[in-house]
């Protein structure tokens, strides 16, 4: 059993940045796969990004491409989310996720375990 804790959503204005964080407890396998999901009101979860916990070889959705990073801790069992040149269409709740084995990062059918997501509102 894994559970997941995200943190550092908030509230920025269009440009900034925010580093979202989500804290796992429980033995994380080395086949195993981290992802970030995002959902905004009235709109399917959407992949943000995914990182694979033995190699770190990282996956990003279209949208967050070349903005967005995400990292690991091993030693922590911590990902990582650094949001840079945020948009006002980045608003949504952003849930972290956890699954062995994975094989197509970007579907949420992939990961066993979700967070109970923090909220990033961007306003313009």
């Amino acid at each position: 059993q894994v559970q997941l804790v995200e943190s550092g959503g908030g509230l920025v204005q269009a440009g900034g940045s925010l580093r979202l964080s989500c804290a796992a407890s429980g033995r994380i396998f080395s086949s195993s796969a981290m992802a970030w999901f995002r959902q905004a009101p009235g709109k399917e979860r959407e992949f943000v990004a995914a990182i694979r916990w033995s190699s770190g070889m990282t996956y990003y959705g279209d949208s967050v491409q070349g903005r967005f990073t995400i990292s690991r801790d091993n030693a922590k069992n911590t990902v990582f989310l650094q949001m840079n040149s945020l948009k006002p269409e980045d608003t949504a709740v952003y849930y972290c996720a956890c699954g062995r084995g994975v094989v197509t990062l970007d579907k949420e059918y992939a990961y066993n375990y979700w967070g109970q997501g923090t909220q990033v509102t961007v306003s313009s």
